[in-house]
């Protein structure tokens, strides 16, 4: 290998690029003049396209070349790139003359073959002073992986360098990143809890019919929409279409929601987790100091009494919960469980301190080692007595259920948590992969993986429940009442009646502390990385480090959770859960869909992926983004409300004031897509409403114009004018 030598003058006087590219002895070093406000890009086509220089901060790979090509990435404006010899690592360049380099340095990196380091002279005292010593460290954090290159943008009022958005370092971490977001708590929680209480059989139609129709596509488009902004759902949303941008920002809410109250799930789970080290597991018998006369330890051929509960229920709700009477008598707090709701956010804030980084190397144990679990308890609950009768109610439908809307609702409200649609985490996700990612295969995985999980969840939760039903001689459905509680009743009965029942119990919350924190890790994402994208100045100026970011979210939604563990959070747990993650989730997912498909377009939003991936989407997806989507997601928002029925709690029913309450929870996300576009609409520049209103609607910062036909969206035939070959 030979280093070749060339130079040439930067066509800023203050800027200067050298590139150090080692080549063979035949080829020719060629000059590289990058245009104002673009550079040409090699796409997965082999064809040549521009990209903006100052947005476009993925790399485009030239997949079409045998060797790899070396990713190109986009320069400042006018900045001459010259070759460089190795003498002026020194300090002088090849002809003893004083080298740039030596003078100051705004940052450095490397991609395969090519070494590129950026260098400004300074022209004042004090920005002399601010390269020498910079105002903030360097977020290290935000360095991509391996032959990345540190790109970083100087802003004309600030000297701080903002951080590069860091990459996966690897195809599988992302795709654990998903798969464990849908096999967590959305799967092993979630599913057997509104199966059951949708009538089983009944609910698994409406599944897998929104699964084909709004759960795949959508969760292609936005894995499609996160990859191209580079963006969290603000960010992004704010780029497809301004006037929704308030959709992004309610699906950040929604998930700050959910993180106050899936960290109790959590810390439910420790709690078991611990429990189950004692010589005898707690809630084998009726014996203990919470237990009282109506506690009924269940055995076969024997009736289960009307008014009484067995071992477990009273376990989890007597000596758990410490239940109170209702949401209007609040109690004292269960200090027990305090302690394991704060070890729960010691564990996310740990895993996630570092951004993806961190969490990735998390997952690797969290997303496999459940799915071994779940494969172990599987086989064990297909050979207890009656799991055939629970079997039966699982797949075999009640038809007429499916004519109420509360299955499909129910149904569509599991797609999107277990998914992760609408809730941000797949365009959170997304938004870390390279350019050139192929989705499709992911998009594809995921959903497989997920809907095969959800089967197996459910087989042996009703085959555990089918066993119950057989020991208590009654019928399935009436087992136990429709809680948020199932899982903590259903599991830990079939558990204490197997061989070496503390094992048995540690595995399983073992595996459910995984699953749980899986789910946790992408919901806190979600919201760090939109306050990330919306205030990335002030959070290096004030916080200066990731690292307290993510402390500050994790002690607000830990503050805010503190209501679901005393006496009556139960209560508060459920009334959350219904108003934020059911009711208003349908809502947000047709604004979305809307946002996208119909105001930024699907022709365009197919000319990006092509872009992307080298390849359009198929009919299938545009029909279903256009149409089938809008439509079915519009029909179940509307018969959510039309059959509305005020949440319970078991058999008892929330005061009106408790309703009230809940309405003002979902009124937290449902108001942020009209509020928010107002705003918008207000703040639009035109002389009149339509003008205001089409600024409104017009794609910014992804492309120069935000219309068909400029440089980003246009077709990749068009040859572009500028081309930058490299022989």
């Amino acid at each position: 290998m030979n280093k070749a030598d060339t130079s040439a003058e930067a066509a800023s006087p203050n800027v200067a690029i050298h590139v150090d590219q080692y080549i063979e002895p035949d080829e020719e070093r060629s000059k590289l003049l990058i245009p104002q406000s673009q550079t040409s890009n090699v796409t997965p086509s082999g064809q040549m396209r521009k990209v903006k220089s100052f947005t476009d901060t993925h790399r485009i790979r030239d997949v079409s070349a045998a060797s790899g090509a070396a990713s190109a990435r986009c320069l400042r404006p006018y900045e001459q790139v010259t070759p460089y010899p190795e003498g002026s690592e020194s300090g002088t360049n090849q002809y003893g003359a004083p080298s740039v380099r030596s003078l100051a340095s705004i940052g450095m990196g490397c991609t395969d073959g090519r070494k590129m380091v950026i260098r400004r002279v300074p022209t004042s005292p004090t920005e002399l002073f601010h390269l020498v010593r910079p105002p903030t460290p360097p977020d290290e954090d935000t360095a991509s992986h391996e032959s990345d290159c540190d790109e970083e943008e100087e802003d004309d009022e600030t000297v701080h360098l903002k951080p590069r958005r860091p990459f996966w370092a690897n195809k599988i971490q992302f795709v654990l990143a998903c798969v464990g977001y849908s096999v967590g708590l959305g799967n092993v929680w979630r599913f057997p809890y509104l199966c059951y209480k949708s009538g089983g059989g009944a609910f698994l139609i409406p599944y897998f019919i929104i699964l084909i129709v709004c759960g795949v596509p959508m969760l292609f488009m936005e894995l499609a929409v996160g990859q191209y902004t580079a963006h969290g759902p603000i960010g992004a949303l704010s780029q497809i279409c301004p006037l929704f941008k308030g959709a992004g920002l309610a699906s950040v809410v929604i998930s700050f929601l959910m993180s106050t109250y899936y960290a109790v799930i959590i810390a439910w789970a420790i709690y078991y987790f611990f429990t189950s080290f004692k010589s005898e597991v707690p809630w084998a018998s009726c014996s203990n100091r919470w237990n009282n006369a109506q506690c009924w330890v269940p055995f076969h051929n024997h009736t289960k009494p009307n008014g009484s509960q067995t071992p477990t229920e009273q376990f989890f709700e007597k000596k758990v919960l410490n239940m109170s009477d209702g949401i209007e008598f609040p109690g004292g707090m269960r200090w027990e469980l305090a302690a394991c709701l704060v070890c729960a956010w010691v564990l996310v804030y740990f895993a996630l301190w570092k951004s993806i980084k961190s969490s990735a190397k998390v997952r690797y144990i969290t997303t496999t080692l459940p799915f071994l679990l779940i494969i172990v308890f599987l086989g064990r609950s297909l050979t207890l007595d009656g799991a055939d009768k629970g079997l039966r109610f699982f797949f075999k439908p009640d038809w007429e259920l499916l004519k109420q809307s509360r299955p499909w609702v129910n149904a569509a409200s599991q797609i999107f948590n277990s998914i992760g649609i609408a809730f941000g985490s797949m365009i959170m996700f997304a938004s870390y992969n390279r350019f050139d990612n192929n989705f499709l295969h992911d998009t594809v995985a995921v959903s497989l993986v997920n809907a095969i999980t959800s089967l197996i969840v459910g087989i042996f939760t009703f085959a555990t429940i089918g066993n119950i039903a057989f020991e208590q001689n009654t019928g399935v459905k009436d087992v136990i009442a429709d809680s948020p509680g199932l899982l903590f009743v259903v599991y830990p009965q079939a558990i204490a009646k197997m061989p070496a029942p503390q094992l048995w119990a540690v595995l399983f919350f073992f595996m459910f502390l995984c699953l749980g924190l899986n789910s946790q890790f992408a919901i806190v994402e979600v919201v760090v990385t939109s306050i990330q994208d919306g205030f990335p100045d002030m959070i290096r100026k004030r916080l200066v480090y990731h690292e307290l970011l993510v402390l500050c979210v994790c002690i607000i939604s830990l503050v805010f959770g503190i209501q679901h563990i005393i006496r009556s959070g139960i209560y508060v747990f459920q009334l959350m859960d219904y108003y934020a993650a059911s009711l208003s989730i349908t809502y947000l997912a047709f604004f979305e869909v809307v946002a996208i498909a119909w105001f930024y377009g699907v022709g365009r939003l197919s000319r990006n992926i092509k872009q992307m991936t080298g390849r359009c989407p198929s009919f299938y997806f545009r029909f279903c983004w256009l149409v089938a989507s809008p439509a079915l997601l519009l029909a179940l928002w509307v018969a959510s409300l039309v059959d509305y029925t005020p949440p319970s709690y078991r058999h008892y029913q929330y005061p009106a004031w408790a309703q009230f309450l809940g309405w003002t929870i979902a009124s937290m996300s449902l108001l942020c897509i009209p509020v928010y576009a107002v705003v918008v609409i207000i703040r639009s520049p035109g002389n009149t409403w339509r003008e205001k209103f089409r600024n409104s609607i017009r794609p910014t910062s992804m492309c120069d114009c935000g219309v068909n036909g400029c440089e980003i969206c246009c077709s990749d035939s068009e040859p572009p004018d500028d081309k930058t070959t490299i022989n």
